[in-house]
């Protein structure tokens, strides 16, 4: 295989390459066997036509684009890869000439990672909000440790809002029973309104063993629009009534739910994680807004096929979360009112918006030298086996060593951009200027 020259444009490469006809022989051979058993040779049985009567008969040449098909990965790993130049995206053959004695040359196109020119990256003034823990946010978590060890208990009276009513029901429109109207022994949470309005408040006051109808309209936007604001009426019968008890937030219900002993000691750890976790959320959203500043200073042109393959990563994540909800994109797609171009497009910014955060990160590593250690891989190594409960080994199995390493040196390149930026207050919302009463 020989290159023969190489020409580089401003985001695009075209390598010219040589292959003898000995080197094309393989795959050659490979093609005939592979679609022999579709040909019909007068004289043969189909599919047991020699080479030579098929190329004799469909032209000399007949399975030489199968086999540059077939050889293309090794063609573009040796002879487009060892070249000085990085390509990207999905190379292409855009010429190909077959000469007399069988020897082929072929021209590969391929877009080039863009050349980019960075604007301001250090010292960038960044909005940076303050970290406020309310009262209400720690005393929401201690209802919610409260409601996890609450206990739910029988009870032989009318039942009230926060109480949990064990029913059956069945809705009618005009005297007939709808799709979807109907259900046995459904524990409704009083107050949850998780049923249409006025359904939970008229089942409020009855008791087990305790019979209604229930007159109700459903609202005019209702989604099923059969029934959007119309009249029904469900038959109710309450089987159980259950109320929730929940525990004083005391001494000793710290005691039972933590590792403290007093209200204050709990009070403070949950004011601490929630300080915390918000601090952590600034400090990302700090981050983002430094890289997104330093992305717009900078000037460059990004090839298509790029985004191309960040939106097939972004449509095959998006597959995967919703395969694993017992989902598929395609019925998502149905469900939007679209197809999948539809959502393709509408995920083509948030690419855009990805390639160029990776470009100028990698244009900023570079700058600055960054460079990843042996030891910090091996670190990132130990985390995502933590994370992910696998074994260390099975973590470094699984990983490209040499993605591992990028992504973590794009990683120290974002924190370098932050770590120069200065935080300023943020901007008050200005209050909206009356406008003046036109006179005439």
């Amino acid at each position: 295989m020989n290159v023969k020259s190489v020409e580089k444009e401003a985001t695009r490469a075209s390598v010219t390459v040589e292959l003898t006809r000995e080197e094309l022989e393989p795959a050659l051979n490979r093609a005939y066997l592979k679609y022999r058993k579709d040909i019909m040779i007068p004289g043969f049985r189909k599919g047991h036509a020699p080479r030579m009567v098929i190329e004799a008969a469909y032209g000399k040449h007949v399975f030489f684009e199968d086999a540059v098909e077939d050889m293309f990965p090794d063609i573009y790993k040796d002879a487009v890869l060892t070249q000085d130049i990085r390509p990207v995206g999905r190379p292409s053959v855009s010429k190909m000439d077959i000469a007399d004695d069988g020897a082929v040359t072929l021209t590969i196109v391929t877009d080039l990672y863009p050349v980019a020119e960075l604007g301001e990256y250090k010292n960038l003034e960044i909005e940076k909000a303050e970290v406020e823990v309310k009262e209400s946010e720690v005393e929401a978590e201690l209802d919610r440790m409260a409601q996890n060890v609450a206990r739910i208990t029988t009870v032989d009276r009318p039942a009230q809002e926060g109480d949990t009513a064990v029913i059956d029901f069945e809705g009618f429109e005009n005297g007939k029973a709808f799709a979807g109207g109907k259900g046995e022994n459904y524990e409704l949470k009083l107050g949850s309104h998780t049923f249409i309005p006025g359904f939970e408040e008229q089942v409020a006051g009855m008791s087990a063993g305790e019979e209604k109808d229930i007159d109700i309209t459903f609202p005019a936007d209702y989604h099923a629009e059969e029934l959007a604001g119309k009249p029904v009426v469900f038959k109710v019968k309450v089987h159980e009534v259950k109320e929730t008890v929940v525990p004083e937030k005391d001494d000793e219900f710290v005691k039972d739910v933590s590792e403290f002993d007093t209200v204050a000691e709990l009070r403070a750890d949950i004011e601490k994680r929630i300080r915390d976790e918000k601090q952590a959320g600034i400090d990302r959203a700090f981050e983002n807004a430094a890289v997104e500043k330093a992305a717009a200073n900078m000037t460059v042109e990004i090839p298509d096929s790029m985004v191309d393959e960040e939106l097939d990563q972004e449509m095959e994540r998006m597959d995967y979360e919703l395969r694993s909800q017992g989902a598929s994109l395609q019925a998502y797609a149905q469900m939007m009112g679209g197809d999948m171009n539809a959502i393709r497009n509408s995920l083509r910014p948030s690419a855009q918006a990805a390639v160029r955060t990776n470009v100028l990160l990698d244009a900023v590593a570079a700058a600055e030298n960054i460079e990843v250690s042996e030891e910090e891989c091996e670190e990132e190594y130990k985390k995502l086996a933590e994370s992910y409960k696998m074994e260390l080994d099975d973590v470094k199995k699984a990983l490209n060593a040499d993605g591992l390493k990028s992504d973590l040196k794009l990683r120290k390149a974002a924190r370098l951009i932050a770590e120069s930026a200065v935080a300023v207050a943020p901007k008050a919302p200005e209050a909206a200027e009356e406008a003046p009463a036109s006179e005439e």
